[in-house]
């Protein structure tokens, strides 16, 4: 009987009848893809230039039916598996090695409910197209800053973003959702339905199943914000920086504020800080006035714009295909040591690319008790990562040691965590301290909902059975 060879779960080669195939293909809306078919190579893709993995099987779900269909296959022979929503993991786990992956990319419908500022968003849509299908209404939740990151992906991980010091974190915002578990069942789970998994998934979801929809509640934004730059020479970086930390930790909730080192059009190394302000124009001209007139300013582009404008601002710096490495620390304040590592550092920068952020926290994220959702940092006021980006394969160590170098020389100042969205492969400490004394409560879970680690690719939850 002709068969080709899949790995399983614990990552060993077997044996798959080319039936068995045949059978399971036939059995989805969608499609199932193997090497050589037209769109793999395309759909196997990623937003790492750094990840090229080969998937023996690719399935192209076309809706919740085709995931279950799916799961259950990968089950009933122990198939190693992983999961694409938007494939913007910085680790790249959404595309296995020779396992099967469930392709999401299909599933992207936004139904915007204006009266009751809802929206239901499949598993895999991507946040400008949220972003824009809620603007149509004058609407918006938080989500991050670059518009091809998965809806999928950036909530069952916490979301960061533009909104989050004014409505919460994108899991804050989370309603309800409908989730497809390793037993390839159908459930549906919120506060008060299967609310055990509802708290899990706020910030560890991807360890027990397949999103396919997402409830959001929506908040009237913009059409247009009060947003933009302003940007300080690197000579002056210290002081710009030191005066962010003092000014962003006493801003307004409706004031989003974040510190992003980077190299200018021109070969300049700066310090950009990008604010979006959620509320009256004429209160935020008032709250940006102290953040405008310090240095002064190289350059000041901030005005009123266009929410989904804002929102996009940030693609050209992590534009699909180019290699990406980075690591992350959650932040309470910004340490003049620390202030010291990073512009020293930041002059020692490989690519005109790479970049060192302070995105803020605080605000109504800090208000959320630290045990209501997976989600553990709320004490944390700002998610700091260098990101090393380059195009040269040749170029990896010098990229890799550059992060890590900047790593090791702030930790000392760090909450000694990091935001889960942004684990590499730092292992299970890692995973243990980004969620800190949720932890053993996410073991629980993933006891009952996925006890032999099925679902193992992403920031993994170990189950104890």
């Amino acid at each position: 009987m002709p068969s080709f060879e899949v790995r399983t779960r614990t990552g060993g080669p077997t044996a798959l009848e080319e039936s068995a195939a045949r059978k399971v293909a036939a059995s989805l809306t969608g499609e199932l893809l193997r090497p050589g078919d037209g769109t793999y190579d395309e759909t196997r893709r990623v937003w790492n230039g750094l990840i090229d993995h080969r998937p023996a099987l690719i399935a192209r779900c076309a809706g919740t039916a085709d995931v279950a269909r799916t799961v259950a296959f990968g089950r009933e022979r122990d198939l190693l598996v992983s999961v694409r929503g938007g494939g913007h993991n910085i680790a790249g786990k959404a595309v296995c090695r020779g396992g099967l992956m469930i392709d999401l990319s299909r599933m992207r419908s936004v139904a915007v409910d204006p009266s009751g500022r809802t929206a239901r968003v499949e598993g895999g849509a991507t946040l400008g197209e949220f972003d824009r299908a809620a603007q149509r209404s004058g609407l918006a939740t938080t989500s991050g800053v670059v518009t091809h990151t998965g809806v999928a992906g950036l909530t069952l991980g916490g979301g960061g973003g533009r909104l989050a010091r004014t409505y919460g974190l994108a899991c804050d915002n989370l309603l309800s959702a409908e989730i497809v578990t390793a037993d390839a069942q159908v459930v549906r789970t919120d506060a008060t339905e299967n609310s055990d998994l509802f708290w899990g998934m706020r910030g560890a979801g991807a360890n027990f199943g397949v999103v396919t929809s997402f409830e959001f509640q929506l908040h009237p934004v913009g059409p247009r914000v009060l947003g933009g730059v302003v940007v300080h020479p690197l000579e002056r970086a210290r002081a710009a920086l030191r005066f962010y930390d003092e000014y962003a930790r006493s801003a307004p909730d409706e004031l989003s504020a974040d510190a992003i080192f980077l190299t200018s059009p021109d070969g300049d190394r700066v310090l950009a800080l990008s604010v979006c302000y959620a509320g009256p124009m004429e209160q935020g001209e008032r709250a940006l006035e102290p953040l405008r007139r310090f240095g002064p300013p190289l350059l000041d582009q901030i005005g009123p714009v266009a929410y989904t404008e804002l929102q996009s601002a940030a693609d050209a710096f992590f534009p699909i295909g180019l290699r990406y490495y980075w690591k992350s620390h959650f932040l309470e304040e910004i340490a003049d040591d620390a202030i010291e590592a990073t512009v020293s550092h930041f002059a020692e920068v490989p690519s005109p690319r790479s970049l060192i952020v302070f995105q803020q926290y605080g605000g109504a994220v800090s208000r959320v008790p630290r045990a209501a959702t997976a989600f553990r940092h709320r004490n944390a006021q700002y998610d700091n990562f260098a990101a090393s980006i380059w195009s040269d394969p040749g170029e990896w160590d010098a990229h890799r040691n550059w992060v890590r170098q900047w790593w090791g020389m702030v930790s000392p100042f760090s909450l000694g965590a990091e935001y889960v969205n942004n684990l590499g492969e730092e292992g299970e400490d890692r995973v243990r301290a980004a969620y800190g004394d949720n932890y053993e409560r996410l073991v629980t879970l993933k006891n009952t909902y996925d006890p032999t680690n099925f679902f193992h690719l992403n920031a993994n939850i170990r189950p104890s059975s």
